[in-house]
């Protein structure tokens, strides 16, 4: 069991029956994704997963955050219309990436003259990969839209190359069984919380490290 403390996330609007345009919902839910993806790394080495600082951390964070912005588009997808939709999830990639960046150069340095910017490589990376997820289907049954196995998998697979040689055999199970489950709850419950015109009753949610 992992002893990673526990975040607490808003996950509700100070006025929640007031309207608000695809660029707010997705600044929370960026807020969401960028915490909830670190929690993910915290967990994987409280699993004794060697994430290296430097490059391999930050590669890790690329993968998760794809991961989680692609579910985050699914799940708009079947609650907001087509226009609607693209608004959020351009800019919530927009969102993450301004997150991405400015963490990455406060840690490593801005990149060498001529070198792709944090900000960019994020971009390209989740139009690369967005793609292939858009391939995988969800959970059938599924009262809002869950990863399916295959979907999962990829996650792991993705994060393969992140990890040290000895670890890899065993990051697919661990990210099927265990991290992404987690991680994708509280991209579904976030969207959930955003979209409600109902009073508030909690004012945080925690993602617990249990």
């Amino acid at each position: 069991m992992s002893n990673v403390p526990a975040i607490r996330l808003k996950t509700h609007w100070f006025k929640p029956g007031a309207p608000k345009t695809p660029e707010q919902q997705a600044g929370a839910m960026g807020f969401t994704i960028w915490r909830v993806a670190l929690q993910t790394l915290k967990r994987m080495r409280g699993a004794d997963f060697d994430i290296d600082a430097g490059e391999p951390y930050f590669a890790f964070m690329r993968e998760v955050l794809v991961f989680l912005v692609a579910v985050a588009d699914r799940l708009a997808h079947d609650r907001f219309d087509g226009a609607t939709r693209v608004a959020f999830t351009t800019a919530l990639v927009l969102h993450v990436a301004d997150t991405l960046h400015g963490n990455e150069v406060d840690l490593m340095g801005a990149p060498a003259p001529g070198q792709p910017q944090p900000r960019d490589r994020f971009i390209d990376l989740y139009n690369e990969v967005s793609g292939h997820y858009g391939e995988f289907g969800g959970v059938a049954g599924q009262d809002e839209f869950s990863p399916d196995f295959s979907f999962l998998r990829y996650l792991g697979h993705r994060l393969e190359p992140t990890l040290p040689p000895e670890h890899r055999r065993w990051v697919i199970d661990q990210v099927m069984a265990i991290e992404a489950p987690e991680a994708v709850g509280k991209v579904q419950q976030t969207l959930r919380d955003l979209c409600s015109t109902a009073p508030r009753r909690m004012r945080h949610s925690s993602v617990s490290g249990d």
